[in-house]
């Protein structure tokens, strides 16, 4: 692939995720594609077009500790595999899951998402 082609399909990718942590809804928004799929690995849809996906992260940007941290990004043809460490506010508390986020980019946006999630680990009591 093209380096400038590959550069353009991680900076969508990136823009969606500086959009996440800041829980800027309109910009993340700007990086789905209206008919955008996002799924749980390999195959359970947990949002089906971009109204959807903007419902979901919604609820997620209503929590205090949210914050992706990235940890590996590989880029191949016009997919973005990244391997992040996520904080949240799980219902017994904040703490952090690792995640596997696999991004399909169409154009300059994102068409699929498959998400692999590790095991919540809630942060420890102070």
């Amino acid at each position: 692939m093209e380096n400038t082609a590959q550069t353009a399909i991680e900076q969508v990718v990136k823009k969606q995720l500086d959009a996440y942590n800041a829980k800027d809804i309109d910009l993340f928004m700007t990086c789905w594609a209206d008919d955008a799929l996002y799924y749980e690995f390999p195959d359970t849809l947990l949002a089906s077009g971009a109204a959807a996906i903007r419902e979901r992260h919604l609820v997620r940007f209503g929590e205090p500790d949210l914050f992706g941290k990235l940890l590996t990004r590989t880029v191949l043809n016009n997919k973005v595999v990244d391997f992040e460490l996520v904080s949240r506010t799980f219902p017994d508390g904040p703490g952090h899951v690792e995640a596997l986020c696999i991004y399909e980019v169409a154009g300059d946006k994102i068409s699929k998402a498959w998400f692999v999630m590790g095991t919540p680990v809630l942060d420890a009591a102070v």
